[in-house]
């Protein structure tokens, strides 16, 4: 499978043992664990930041998304509070994750747990054009559920 890759500096903190890796050679997303010493009880309702380990140094052109996974939400409700997280490319600080459990039941987050996803993304920053109309469009002004049901 040949892909397009970047190069990212990675520094890990000296209590992690593995760099993120991807789970499959079609996977999107880079497993982040929970660097944490002792078991994370998150109750429902509750939230929480997750320290993984890892300094980034991400291209200028590029973020970094933290995103779910989809088991851990389906099976126990926990999300990523702020998904998709942004990762900015002049941060240095650690990598953390904001977990939020929704579901029923109390969950509990192991050291070394895989708690989220990592995904890099190009993007676009803005040169604002001010005018005095906007040109129109099918659309136009409709909002919320404006284009119907389903």
């Amino acid at each position: 499978m040949d892909m397009e890759k970047i190069k990212v500096h990675i520094k890990r903190h000296p209590d992690l043992e593995t760099l993120p890796e991807y789970a499959t050679l079609g996977a999107a997303g880079l497993d982040l664990r929970a660097r944490i010493s002792h078991v994370l009880e998150l109750a429902p309702g509750a939230r929480s930041l997750v320290p993984t380990g890892i300094y980034l140094a991400i291209p200028a052109g590029f973020e970094a998304q933290v995103r779910p996974r989809s088991g851990l939400a389906l099976k126990q409700g926990i999300t990523v509070l702020n998904s998709p997280g942004t990762i900015d490319s002049d941060y240095r600080g650690e990598v953390g994750v904001i977990l939020i459990n929704l579901g029923q039941e109390p969950v509990q987050i192991a050291p070394g747990d895989r708690v989220a996803q990592l995904v890099f993304a190009p993007y676009a920053r803005a040169e604002w054009q001010e005018v005095n109309d906007l040109e129109e469009s099918d659309r136009g002004s409709g909002g919320f559920g404006s284009t119907g049901l389903g």
